[in-house]
C-alpha cells in the first residue's frame, strides 16, 4: 500500500496551491452570475438571472439525476412524452452526471430526441470505455481516459447548440448543471444558459468542461481542472461528478434550509418532474467477497440512500410550499455489471422501460416510493 501511495503521488500532476480564503472568493474570470454553491444560505445572486421568467401561470421544472448508463431511462421517458404529444416546454431543466449530458438536449426540446436516442441506445456509449488503458489507469488519475468522453461532448455540444441555449435563456428559461468542487468539498450549481449567453469566445470550452466534469464518475474518469481567479491570483479548481454531492438538483439545499429565501414568482404554480436514472428499491444480489465487488456494492447502496434522502427533503419542501411533486425511477431490477458500465443491452432495456412506463401512464408517483417490488416468490427462491 505504501508503494502504491508513493506511485500515485509521483504520477499525479503538480497543481498551483491555494487556500480556503482564496477559494471562498474565487470566480471564473470574465463571467458574472454563472455559479453558486448549493449549500449557500440566503438569497440567490441576481435572482432574475437564475429564476425562470414564465409567460404563463405554471413553471415546469425537469430534474434529471445521475445514474451512468441508466440515463437511457430518462431518454425513453422524454421520447415517449414527445410521442404522446403531452410534453411541456420546460421553464427549468437541471442535470447531474449522466443527467448533465442529457439536460442541454432536453432543454432544447423534442427536436433533439433522436440525437439522445442515438447516444444512449446505439452502442456508441461503449466507446467511452478504453479497456486497453485500464492497467495504466490503476497508477494514474483515473481508470479510463477522458478523451473519448470529451470527444463525444464536443461532437454533440457545438457552438450552434450553445447559441440555441443562449436564445432560450434570453426568453427566461433556465438550464442548470451540478458539479462537485473536490478542493472545497461543495456542490456547485452552474447557470449554463448564462454561460452560453455571455458572448465570450471561451464560453463553449467552459460549457463543455462543466458537462464533462459533472459526468466524470470519480476514479473512472479524471476530474476536470477549471481555471479560476481570486483577486490577482489565478489557479485551477478541481471539479468532478456532481453525483458525489447530490444525485439530483431540485431546490438548493441551502435555500431549502434558509428562512431568508427568494420566493417563486407570485401567482405561478411550480410543477416539479424528477426522473431518477437509478433504482430506488432494494436490488438483491449475492455479493462476492472481494475488494472491488464490495466497494462497488457499498457505493451502489450509498447512492440509493443519498437519493432517497434528497427526494424526501424535496418532497417535504414541496408540500410546505405548494409545489406539485412528481417522481419517476427505474422500478424493475435490470441485470447490470460494473465490469461493463455502458452495456448496450442494459441501456436499451432501461430505455424501453422508461418509454413503456410513460406510454401506459404508470410512470409518475406523487411522493417518494422505495418499496421492494420483487415478487415474494422470487425472493423465497433465492433464499
Amino acid at each position: 500500500m505504501a508503494v502504491l501511495a508513493l506511485l500515485f503521488g509521483c504520477m499525479a500532476p503538480d497543481r498551483i496551491p491555494y487556500g480556503l480564503n482564496v477559494a471562498s472568493t474565487a470566480n471564473i474570470e470574465g463571467f458574472e452570475d454563472i455559479r453558486m454553491y448549493a449549500d449557500s444560505s440566503g438569497s440567490l445572486p441576481q435572482s432574475r438571472v437564475w429564476l425562470p421568467a414564465p409567460t404563463h401561470k405554471e413553471i415546469n421544472y425537469l430534474v434529471l439525476s445521475g445514474g451512468g448508463a441508466g440515463g437511457a431511462f430518462s431518454v425513453g421517458v422524454l421520447t415517449a412524452w414527445t410521442d404522446k404529444g403531452e410534453r411541456p416546454e420546460f421553464d427549468m431543466v437541471s442535470g447531474v452526471s449522466t443527467g448533465a449530458l442529457i439536460a442541454p438536449y432536453a432543454f432544447l426540446g423534442p427536436a433533439y430526441d433522436e440525437a439522445l436516442v442515438e447516444l444512449y441506445t446505439s452502442g456508441v456509449a461503449q466507446e467511452l470505455v478504453d479497456m486497453k488503458f485500464l492497467p495504466k489507469g490503476l497508477l494514474g488519475p483515473s481508470l479510463l481516459k477522458q478523451e473519448p468522453l470529451r470527444k463525444m461532448v464536443e461532437q454533440y455540444l457545438t457552438r450552434d447548440i450553445l447559441a440555441e441555449i443562449a436564445a432560450e435563456h434570453r426568453k427566461g428559461r433556465r438550464l442548470l448543471v451540478l458539479t462537485s468542487n473536490l478542493d472545497s468539498q461543495r456542490a456547485v450549481i452552474w447557470n449554463m444558459g448564462a454561460i452560453a449567453d455571455s458572448q465570450r469566445p471561451d464560453a463553449l470550452k467552459l460549457f463543455q468542461d462543466i458537462i464533462i466534469a459533472s459526468a466524470s464518475i470519480p476514479g473512472l474518469y479524471p476530474a476536470v481542472l477549471i481555471q479560476a481567479k481570486s483577486g490577482e491570483r489565478s489557479f485551477e479548481e478541481m471539479h468532478s461528478d456532481g453525483g458525489s454531492a447530490s444525485q439530483i438538483l431540485t431546490i438548493p439545499e441551502g435555500w431549502m434550509a434558509s428562512s431568508d429565501k427568494v420566493k417563486w414568482p407570485e401567482g405561478a404554480t411550480l410543477n416539479l418532474y424528477i426522473i431518477v436514472n437509478n433504482a430506488l428499491m432494494p436490488e438483491f444480489s449475492t455479493t462476492r467477497n472481494n475488494t472491488f465487488t464490495v466497494m462497488a456494492r457499498a457505493n451502489s447502496t450509498l447512492i440509493k440512500s443519498q437519493t432517497r434522502s434528497a427526494l424526501v427533503a424535496t418532497y417535504v419542501y414541496a408540500q410546505k410550499n405548494g409545489i406539485r411533486f412528481r417522481v419517476a425511477s427505474i422500478d424493475k431490477q435490470v441485470p447490470y455489471t460494473m465490469i461493463d458500465p455502458f452495456n448496450t443491452v442494459y441501456m436499451r432495456a432501461v430505455y424501453s422501460l422508461g418509454y413503456s412506463r410513460m406510454s401506459n401512464g404508470t410512470l409518475w408517483k406523487d411522493r417518494p416510493s422505495f418499496a421492494d417490488t420483487i415478487p415474494a416468490a422470487q425472493v423465497a427462491q433465492w433464499q
